[in-house]
């Protein structure tokens, strides 16, 4: 999948930021290596509407979906969203491969907000589908939309919330009218540090080899050695339904939920049940006897973090009546609160704790590291590197707010390095498109593949750079990209400034060797020589 170009022509949201903002992602593939690979990069100031312009895109295909399939995306977190996106997709079964789509929402002659319309381009143009519940429908839809955002961004994470409680709500009934009934997957995903160890866990117990040793080889651990899960039903804040089990007394499930339970509770090396919190404490020793358990109840990765994140998923449930409500009111004036409500630790439904890992010292001793104890930046590799090399369905979109924040330099520059060498296939067939705020990351994209957010007076544009990026030094992105000229801090620059306007020598020559190299120094040191000479 490939987008194209984005029109946003209300965007009801954003605070009107995005409004009329026409943006061309085209990206042309050249012949060079790893042409398919070809991930957008959103630059800009903070407050220029870079991580806004990823939820206005995550809200188009909620939509989208909601109505196609009201079943999976059950609500919208803008149904007032104006728009006109093109972008490509690869069909399946289809001998044209690659289908470009347009798929807009407008007024209708009287006013009144329409329903979305998908054309899809021929030989002689676009032609409408007719029915948004055609098959054809969803074929040209991206299979899944994936958001990562490393820290509290309630702006990308809104549309996903909203996905995420619709899921619980669905459960709820289900499990309390047709508890054999399957709730359909969400189409929308979003990844952040409170879902960071259903990825870990996945991966480290069920993906090959070879993406387990890529995900923990950055610090320096062997494999994951223990983790304990943690699920009750039947706090006393629980929801109290009657439902198709007569065992369960506050929380209800479906059948399909019932069956993870069972599953890990098979899968553990020991595991304990209190009957009256309804409440499972599962512990696991990773060997290759538990990984063989859960292999045989989950033939992936995408399999197992998909069991977890369902029952996690439940942990909405106890969000109290009043922050629900609240969050429902903000959801219909547009105004969201700093960050999206979240129970309290001991009321969760499920939760994973006390994962540790192995690690193998220089001359082969082995000892035990809790997963606490490592850094937000390996937990970010761990996370971001994880959720590539698990979702492998085509026409995956990955939206990805500053997925580099927490790594240091050395890191940031191999960021794009790290996901094409990672062990998989196809990231050619799925779409990438992630925000930054450092140089590192553009330097390795060509001009066609970055974008410069920028605002003047509340009107937000985004444009090419005038340079070519792929391969520039860090200082001339700086420069170009992010108005940094020159690319020092300010305090060295007025430090500098003020010497060679006023220094003496002898003020010159005593702090020339507190400062670092760079060209101010090297002008200051040509201004040291200047005054030598007349004197």
């Amino acid at each position: 999948m490939k987008i194209v170009r984005v029109k946003i022509f209300e965007a009801a949201s954003c605070g009107g930021l995005l409004d009329s903002l026409d943006i061309d992602l085209f990206r042309p593939r050249a012949e060079r290596d790893n042409a398919d690979f070809l991930p957008m990069c959103l630059l800009g100031r903070n407050g220029t509407g870079k991580s806004q312009f990823l939820q206005i895109i995550s809200e188009i295909f909620q939509s989208a979906w909601h109505e196609h399939r009201p079943e999976e995306e059950a609500t919208v977190a803008n149904p007032s969203l104006l728009f006109e996106i093109i972008y490509e997709v690869k069909v399946e079964g289809d001998a044209a491969g690659t289908r470009r789509v347009k798929l807009s929402r407008a007024r209708d002659p009287s006013g009144r907000i329409g329903k979305m319309q998908m054309e899809i381009r021929g030989e002689d143009g676009y032609e409408s589908l007719a029915d948004n519940h055609h098959p054809e429908f969803g074929r040209h839809l991206p299979t899944l939309v994936v958001a990562y955002t490393s820290g509290d961004n309630e702006t990308l994470s809104l549309p996903f919330y909203i996905s995420r409680s619709g899921y619980a709500a669905s459960v709820a009934n289900a499990a309390k009218n047709q508890a054999d009934a399957v709730v359909p997957d969400n189409r929308l995903v979003l990844l952040d540090y409170s879902t960071h160890l259903e990825v870990l866990v996945a991966n480290l117990m069920v993906a090959p080899a070879t993406v387990q040793t890529e995900l923990v080889r950055h610090a320096n651990l062997s494999s994951l050695r223990s983790f304990r899960l943690v699920i009750q039903f039947n706090h006393p804040q629980a929801p109290k339904v009657k439902g198709k089990n007569p065992a369960r007394k506050g929380i209800q499930l479906t059948d399909e939920l019932e069956r993870y339970v069972r599953q890990l509770c098979g899968a553990a090396t020991c595991w304990d049940y209190d009957i009256k919190r309804e409440l499972y404490t599962l512990d696991y020793l990773v060997d290759g006897e538990s990984r063989k358990a859960f292999a045989t109840f989950w033939s992936s990765a995408i399999e197992l973090y998909r069991s977890l994140h369902k029952l996690a998923m439940l942990n909405d449930l106890m969000i109290p009546k009043p922050a629900r409500v609240r969050l429902k009111k903000n959801l219909k004036t547009r105004k969201f609160a700093s960050k999206l409500p979240e129970p309290q630790d001991e009321m969760k439904v499920f939760k994973i704790e006390e994962v540790r890992f192995t690690k193998t010292g220089p001359s082969g001793q082995t000892s035990d590291v809790d997963y606490v104890s490592l850094s937000d930046g390996e937990h970010q590799q761990a996370q971001l590197f994880g959720i590539v090399a698990m979702f492998r369905d085509p026409n995956t979109l990955f939206l990805l707010d500053e997925p580099e924040s927490h790594f240091n330099p050395q890191w940031r520059a191999k960021l794009v390095t790290r996901i094409m060498s990672l062990p998989v296939q196809g990231l050619g067939s799925q779409e990438f498109i992630l925000t930054t705020h450092a140089p590192f990351v553009p330097s390795d994209m060509h001009r066609d593949q970055v974008r410069i957010f920028s605002k003047v007076e509340d009107t937000l544009s985004a444009r090419k750079p005038e340079i070519e990026t792929f391969g520039a030094t860090y200082d001339t992105i700086l420069s170009h990209c992010f108005d940094v000229d020159p690319p020092i801090s300010e305090l060295a620059q007025e430090k500098i400034h003020e010497l060679k306007e006023t220094g003496s020598i002898e003020d010159i020559e005593r702090e020339m060797p507190r400062l670092g190299s760079s060209v101010e120094k090297a002008l200051l040191a040509d201004r040291l020589f200047e005054l030598k000479k007349q004197k």
